[in-house]
């Protein structure tokens, strides 16, 4: 059985060996992290896209819509049909129930052709109006395109645009739509920042169980050479008393004396981000959901089967007739009752939705702002089996339901207020939060994801509402805890290479050592062999 100076002395060589690659790795990682705080990984924002669309004007609009379903192998089966501007044209994108993607331009009725390099050039031109471009290659996936949100669009057209940033952008093979932007200055950002910070070097795909493991190996390694050295830094610390060189440190060496004490002011912080850096890749799924809400049954149908007697063109006069000047409509169902959702430039909303009341019977579809909150609880309270426990409108964001900056990895996620927030009375106590904007489920977590979320997302991030209300004083608290940490990294590293050195250079002498060992019993066997000798 080991005494306590044995466990001692593992944990010593646990935090030398392991401490000579892992405070390299947090070394990046610390470095790249500052970089995502302000510069994030290249994406499209929702009202990037918008602000990006034409008006949908009438005339030329539009078919009706029931026309463009013609132009689906299953009609019926479309989960989604959306009237927007593609590449200048107004057109129908109607999404399968396998997810594939069709287009049909809204004026002719007719099938979009296939999107060629001609057809994305003029897409990006559409979205960039006024700057030039080129189209580069079509690709699968690189470095910036491993979302897996941009699946249903691959392979992908890279655009060069010749404006002022020197932006690149992605368009769908699919569509023909741009889905995604890439400015020069946020690409090389990103070789010393999220590219750098995930690791992306080693990523294949979308998809790329490899890498996931690498990172979650690399994190752990990270974890445990950095709990190690917390024991080791405390147990070499004099509280009480101090060494005979007058310190309350044993190490007289610069580096490694400023290597334990920045490791007792910054160790701690270090071990909660790597350790929460490790639990953002969920290993073995232990933050998945264990129930989620039934979409399906929330909707209670699909555009393909229900939707608002009202023409598309009808709905664009209703809109303008309102004030609002829509760039994009989609079809939807909540509760088995058909709707119209619209989008302007700013990415604000519109409902169109039937007059229950039926104050008119020439205009029985009137222009909502948002869904009342009864309106909600009926098809909500359908998502799980177990029963709602508690229902509130929240007026501010909480703890789960977040805001965040555009350099965030959530920044495409909308948190819109007010939103109503439904707790079901079911095992893992899910929290279900709709936006009455628009009628949709735009978050749900349960208590494993809510435990993710508080072992991931606030030790790694520092996101509490209060926090991201005060992103100046966050983003400085933030930073100068990091370059506390990068020194305790940078100090590491340096012992670690000195340490790969001196083994380097023992290995050599032994090595040098055996060689004329090796060759004076060589010599000796020769001489032994040129002689004859008796017994």
């Amino acid at each position: 059985m080991w005494t306590v100076s044995q466990a001692k002395r593992c944990v010593f060589l646990i935090h030398r060996w392991t401490g000579v690659a892992a405070c390299v790795l947090m070394a990046l990682w610390l470095v790249s992290g500052v970089v995502m705080l302000f510069v994030g990984y290249p994406k499209l924002l929702p009202a990037e896209r918008l602000a990006a669309l034409a008006p949908l004007h009438l005339p030329p609009c539009c078919v009706p819509v029931e026309a463009a379903l013609q132009r689906s192998p299953a009609p019926r089966a479309v989960q989604q049909i959306t009237l927007t501007t593609i590449a200048g044209q107004p057109s129908y994108r109607l999404v399968q129930a396998d997810g594939s993607l069709r287009v049909v331009n809204a004026i002719t009725g007719m099938a979009a052709p296939a999107v060629d390099e001609a057809a994305a050039l003029r897409s990006a031109q559409a979205f960039m109006p006024g700057a030039a471009g080129a189209v580069r290659a079509q690709v699968m996936d690189d470095r910036w395109t491993h979302s897996g949100l941009l699946d249903p669009h691959r392979p992908l057209f890279q655009v060069q645009m010749q404006d002022e940033a020197r932006t690149l952008l992605y368009v769908s093979s699919a569509t023909g739509e741009v889905v995604m932007d890439a400015p020069r200055q946020q690409r090389y950002w990103n070789f010393v920042g999220a590219w750098l910070h995930w690791l992306y070097m080693f990523r294949d795909g979308s998809r790329d169980t490899v890498w996931s493991w690498l990172v979650i190996g690399l994190s752990a390694m990270g974890t445990l050479s950095a709990v190690a050295g917390a024991l080791v830094g405390v147990w070499r610390w004099r509280f009480a008393g101090r060494y005979k060189c007058g310190a309350r440190t044993p190490y007289r060496e610069f580096q490694m004396r400023w290597h334990h004490i920045t490791g007792l002011l910054f160790g701690g912080v270090l071990v909660l981000w790597v350790f929460s850096g490790l639990a953002s890749m969920n290993p073995l799924g232990v933050f998945s959901a264990g129930q989620r809400p039934d979409l399906p049954a929330y909707r209670g149908g699909a555009p393909g089967t229900a939707r608002v007697a009202i023409s598309a063109n009808d709905a664009l006069a209703l809109l303008r007739a309102h004030g609002f000047v829509p760039t994009e409509l989609h079809w939807r169902v909540l509760g088995g009752q058909p709707y119209l959702l619209a989008h302007d430039a700013a990415a604000a909303t519109r409902i169109i939705a039937l007059d229950k009341a039926g104050r008119s019977a020439a205009a029985p579809y009137r222009v909502l702002e948002r869904f009342g909150l009864q309106d909600l609880h009926a098809p909500a309270s359908v998502l799980l089996p177990s029963p709602v426990a508690h229902t509130l409108a929240l007026q501010q964001h909480d703890a789960y339901y977040l805001r965040r900056g555009a350099a965030s990895m959530y920044a495409g996620a909308e948190r819109d207020l007010p939103v109503l927030r439904l707790q079901f009375n079911d095992p893992g106590r899910t929290l279900v939060y709709i936006s009455p904007a628009t009628g949709d489920v735009v978050l749900s977590v349960d208590k494993a994801q809510r435990a993710g979320r508080w072992l991931f997302n606030l030790l790694h991030s520092w996101d509490l509402p209060w926090m991201l209300r005060e992103p100046i004083l966050r983003k400085a608290v933030l930073v100068a805890m990091s370059c506390g940490a990068i020194a305790l990294a940078l100090t590491g590293t340096v012992l670690g290479y000195r340490r790969v050195m001196k083994w380097a250079v023992r290995r050599g002498e032994r090595s040098a050592s055996g060689e004329r060992v090796l060759g004076r019993v060589s010599r000796l066997r020769r001489w032994c062999g040129a002689r004859d000798f008796e017994p």
